[in-house]
Parts: C-alpha cells; structure tokens; sequence
C-alpha cells in the first residue's frame, strides 16, 4: 500500500474540471515535422509464425524497422475463422509485454503487438529496459528523450500493419494502458491513419501536476531527477499527453482511474478532459492494483469497448 493517499483528495467532480496545461508555441510544428520525417521510413515489416497454440489466432513473430534505425520486435495475431477486416496496434504498459493479448475488443481484426525501443522485444544496448531509466533516457534533449522515439515507434508500426494488411487502411485502431496510452495520445493528433483508439489509466498527462504529487514507478523517476539536476519542463511540455490530447480528432474512450498510486488520476483526467471531439469515459475504482469488484469493472469495460470498436 502507498504511504498516501492515491486519489490525491480529488472527487470524481473535481477531477472532471482540471484544464490540460498550455503548449509551447511550437508545439503542433514539433510534432507534425516529426510525423512527416518518421512516415517517410519503410519498416519492412516481417512476420513469422510461432509454435503458439490459439484457437481463434495464429501467432507470429513480428519485426520492422523504426526511425534512428532501431528494430522493433513484437507480435502479431491474425484470426483463423474470420477475413481480416480491420487493423489494430496495441501498446503496453512500462513492465513491457511478455505475450500477446488473446482477450481483445475487436472482430475480424489483425493485431501487432509492438515492444517500444528498449523494451522486451526491442531490447537494445543504449537504452535500459528499466522503466525508472528508461523514461530518464536523453530527457534533457527535446529532440532525443526516448518517449519520441516511441511515439515514431507507434507510427512506424501503423506503416507495418498497412504494409502487411493493405485492405485494413481506413479501418485501424490503437489500444494503450499506462505508458502505451500515454504514448497513443501524443502519436495519435498527428497520425489520421488512425480512426479510433482506447487508453487506459494513460500516463504522461499534465506533467507540471505529474512533477509534485507523491507517485510511484517511472514518476518517481522523473522527479527525484528533477530534484537532483534542475527543471525538465522545457522538454517535457512537448510530451505531455494532456495537451497533445487537445489536438485528437477521433473518438476516443478512456478508461481512467479514481485512485492510482502510479499513474496520478489528475494527470489521466486532464487527458480527458482535453479531448475535443467524440470522447466516452469509463471510470475505474483504481489503477495500478487490485481491488474489489475489478473484474466486474474489466468485464463491463470490455463489453463497452467492444461495441465503441464495431464502428470502426
């Protein structure tokens, strides 16, 4: 248990009113230049089956290629009984991921798996796979803190899906929990090759919120660097998920947590609340831990979810 209080004193109410922070000035030019450079790469997708046994999905192998020539590795899953109709691309929370989901909210769909650079399958010498390192990585440098780096890892894998599944183009999706919400809400303004997306309890919002309340995990990190070594604003204005989640077009539903002593519930609120277009919410009891009655809670998400995911 956390030595205080994850919901921070924050009441449902009072959550839904916290405003996103402002940009900087450049902010759209920042990423839209980004976009435009990651998108000119060919990932040269590759899949290549597993011995896993599944009775809806074979199982493959998955590598491309991403920009700063890192080789991302991960998985993809194609259904047996159904032609693939729609695209998905999942990202996982800052443990990684170990295995692909099986349990997912969306028929007749292909689905990659990507491991963000420096993660599980996309382990590489210069980058720790440890989450309080990792999201330390180049933070002094705008224009080389590792979480950029993921978010073109995100769009490179939009460019490997649409190489592998040509057909899915206009009907693609993305799926993120924690650090994978957070980097689906700052790729996802810039990327209109994706039409609908869910994060759950998402991290990276409101970062001048996300540097002084208590937390655990990669949040600590980042403030006890802030401590030692001065402000990191400057760069971490450009990849605060609250005010990149300003600029999303597309629906989106966010499942976001009433206590999380990892993922401060400001912070995935004001990604919420930022959102301007079609948006739906899903309010979890807690995040980062189990609770009473979390089941029920995933359960009943899940049915939402997939009746918000037949429309795409």
């Amino acid at each position: 248990m956390p030595d205080f209080d994850p919901t921070y004193g924050y009441t449902l109410d009072q959550l839904l009113r916290i405003e996103p922070p402002t940009p900087p000035e450049d902010f759209t030019a920042f990423w839209q230049s980004r976009y435009q450079r990651a998108v000119q790469i060919k990932p040269n997708a590759r899949i290549t089956l597993e011995n896993t046994s599944h009775d809806d999905f074979e199982c493959y192998d998955l590598k491309y290629r991403s920009t700063d020539a890192v080789e991302i590795g991960g998985w993809a899953l194609i259904p047996k009984h159904s032609k693939v109709r729609r695209g998905v691309i999942v990202g996982h929370g800052y443990g990684g991921r170990d295995e692909p989901d099986f349990n997912l909210p969306v028929s007749g769909a292909a689905f990659l798996f990507p491991c963000f650079r420096g993660m599980s399958k996309s382990r590489c010498e210069t980058i720790s796979d440890d989450p309080s390192v990792h999201v330390l990585h180049n933070i002094d440098d705008r224009d080389r803190y590792v979480l950029g780096g993921c978010v073109e890892d995100l769009w490179l894998a939009v460019s490997a899906l649409l190489e592998l599944f040509p057909s899915v183009a206009g009907h693609v999706a993305y799926l993120g929990i924690s650090f994978g919400g957070g980097i689906g809400a700052l790729a996802l303004p810039w990327d209109a090759r994706i039409q609908r997306a869910h994060f759950n309890v998402p991290s990276f919002g409101n970062n001048p919120l996300r540097l002084q309340l208590p937390t655990w995990g990669s949040a600590a990190a980042v403030q006890n660097y802030q401590q030692q070594y001065g402000p990191i604003l400057a760069t971490l204005n450009y990849y605060d998920a609250a005010i990149s989640a300003r600029h999303i077009q597309v629906p989106v539903y966010i499942a976001a947590a009433l206590a999380d002593p990892a993922v401060a519930p400001p912070g995935q609120f004001s990604i919420y609340n930022a959102l301007s277009g079609e948006k739906k919410l899903f309010v979890l009891d807690r995040g980062h831990s189990e609770y009473l009655g979390q089941a029920e809670q995933e359960r009943d998400l899940l049915s939402e979810l997939q009746a918000f995911f037949s429309e795409l």
